[in-house]
């Protein structure tokens, strides 16, 4: 019976082979979650032996992450500003940078604000969830076009009891977003699909292959939801109310620009951990 040091370090020496980034961190995090337990743990049960079916289900598990299937898609769930959230395949993976946008917006607002916040494009619902447990006055609505990611961004609420104060409605924002936003919101938030289409193409074989293209790129230059979201945001933020983005590097002068355009004043810029331009915000006057 293999251990489960021996376990760790076979998978470990696959996956490298396979070209898989940082092998030993997703042999443990894929064993971890076979076990029940955290990373850490598995540090000090080395030399505890795998059962017959925990060695079949970890193989399982190694085999399709060799195939560059996302390690948060094998598991069923990821972490996202410290809490576990459910996620499923076709549905976009959040990314430890959208943690940013959070952090723009709490560093905006006290904690006993109360308001109303409109999430564009909610995917799994990371964001609407964390502003739901940050602020208990906030009243959220979430939409997609995705209803597999609204199922799960609703059970994602449920899971951490904010549920009676998030609504999540499928709507197609390019298209009939007019219709049915009859409300008037102080914050729009979104992260939406940013990478341009040549840029795609060279994206990981974890994301091409396996993560929803429409929940990555707009199909053209990058900018079309930027530019549709904010020509909605004029109509339907109340005054003095903000809109928050997520972004890629290389974007944040052209949508500055197009915040300018439209008349956001006190637009301000906030950095990720590698220097790169990533949040942008502006408020309507």
């Amino acid at each position: 019976m293999l251990t489960i040091l021996e376990a760790i370090q076979l998978s470990a020496e696959y996956l490298d082979k396979k070209g898989i980034e940082s092998p030993r961190a997703n042999a443990e995090l894929l064993l971890a979650d076979i076990l029940n337990c955290k990373r850490l743990n598995l540090y000090l049960s080395f030399d505890k032996p795998l059962s017959d079916a925990e060695t079949v289900k970890y193989r399982e598990y190694i085999q399709r992450r060799g195939k560059f299937e996302p390690a948060q898609y094998i598991t069923g769930k990821t972490d996202f500003y410290g809490m576990d959230f459910i996620i499923k395949p076709n549905i976009l993976i959040p990314r430890p940078e959208t943690e940013f946008l959070i952090e723009a917006i709490t560093g905006q607002y006290a904690k006993d604000t109360s308001f109303k916040i409109l999430d564009i494009g909610c995917g799994s619902g990371i964001i609407s969830v964390a502003l739901a447990k940050h602020y208990s006055n906030a009243e959220i609505t979430s939409i997609d076009i995705n209803e597999d990611a609204l199922d799960c961004a609703a059970k994602n609420s449920e899971k951490h009891g904010v549920n009676s104060r998030i609504s999540f409605m499928k709507i197609d924002i390019l298209s009939d977003a007019d219709i049915i936003l009859l409300n008037k919101y102080d914050l729009i938030v979104s992260n939406p699909p940013y990478v341009s289409v040549e840029e795609y193409n060279t994206l990981q074989n974890e994301i091409i292959e396996f993560e929803p293209k429409n929940a990555i790129t707009d199909f053209k230059d990058g900018y079309t939801f930027y530019k549709r979201i904010i020509s909605i945001a004029k109509d339907k933020l109340q005054e003095n109310g903000c809109l928050c983005f997520e972004m890629c590097k290389g974007q944040s002068e052209n949508i500055k620009k197009l915040l300018d355009e439209s008349n956001f004043t006190d637009i301000t810029i906030v950095k990720d951990l590698q220097g790169i331009d990533r949040i942008i915000s502006g408020k309507l006057k």
